[in-house]
């Protein structure tokens, strides 16, 4: 079941260190398909794949977290071998991240060295709606061109957006159904945000400080919500969130 969810990136396969990094809503791996040449060679880089999009498009999409988190959650366990591990995710993802962390943490399993969480906080984040989900494809057209989610030549492709939509609706739905439980992950944490984020309210990756035993800060960027997109952007949190793995794996 686990090799289904997840794609091993460029680098080495048989790293020291895994890091499994999870995408955001209607996205499959894209993201994170440049983080090869980014990442230092001994962190193996596993790209989440939830159904419903990209080699997945042919099977059921998710459409409520709880399955969603349960499902992710016994993949990795089943994926997991004796090396030591990490998560980042960006908004949906980060919210997956920490979702997983949480049960990990409830269920006594072997925990990550550490979650990394951008652009999704569980506090002063604008969720969205089951009817948002439910938008006529123009309208939500327009909403996603608003947080710059995909790059502008994929909004002229009709082939391409006939894929995106329906993961993009089905991650929406899922998103509507999250209820917070305030949970502690257990697990350090450090966060990273875009300074015009219009989905974030002022402070919110501060509401981390009481999810976690650690939280290691925030770092912000020039950008919105998908201020990750940016090249030197990209190069900045991966340059810091090798430092924070680089040092928990030193007390390991």
């Amino acid at each position: 079941m686990s090799a289904s969810w997840f794609e091993t990136a460029a680098g080495n396969p048989d790293a020291p260190l895994r890091l499994f990094l999870l995408p955001h809503a209607g996205s499959g791996g894209t993201i994170y398909r440049n983080w090869g040449s980014l990442l230092p060679g001994d962190i193996a880089q596993h790209i989440v794949c939830a159904p419903g999009r990209e080699r997945r498009f042919a099977e059921e999409a998710f459409t409520e977290i709880e399955p969603l988190v349960d499902a992710l959650y016994d993949a990795l366990l089943d994926e997991l071998d004796d090396r030591p591990y990490a998560m980042f995710g960006h908004c949906l993802g980060a919210q997956l991240a920490y979702r997983v962390a949480v049960n990990i943490h409830r269920d006594g399993e072997r925990p990550p060295l550490l979650v990394g969480a951008s652009g999704w906080a569980p506090e002063g984040f604008q969720q969205s709606t089951y009817e948002q989900s439910q938008m006529p494809e123009p309208d939500l057209i327009e909403w996603m061109q608003t947080l710059g989610s995909f790059p502008a030549e994929v909004y002229g492709d009709p082939a391409v957006m006939a894929r995106i939509i329906p993961a993009l609706r089905a991650d929406l739905a899922v998103v509507s159904t999250y209820v917070d439980d305030a949970a502690d992950c257990g697990v350090p944490l450090v966060s990273y945000s875009g300074k015009s984020d219009p989905l974030m309210y002022p402070g919110a990756m501060e509401s981390w400080r009481t999810r976690t035993p650690e939280f290691l800060g925030n770092s912000e960027f020039t950008g919105d919500h998908f201020y990750i997109d940016t090249p030197e952007h990209a190069v900045a949190v991966t340059a810091d969130l090798t430092r924070h793995l680089q040092r928990r794996m030193a007390l390991v």
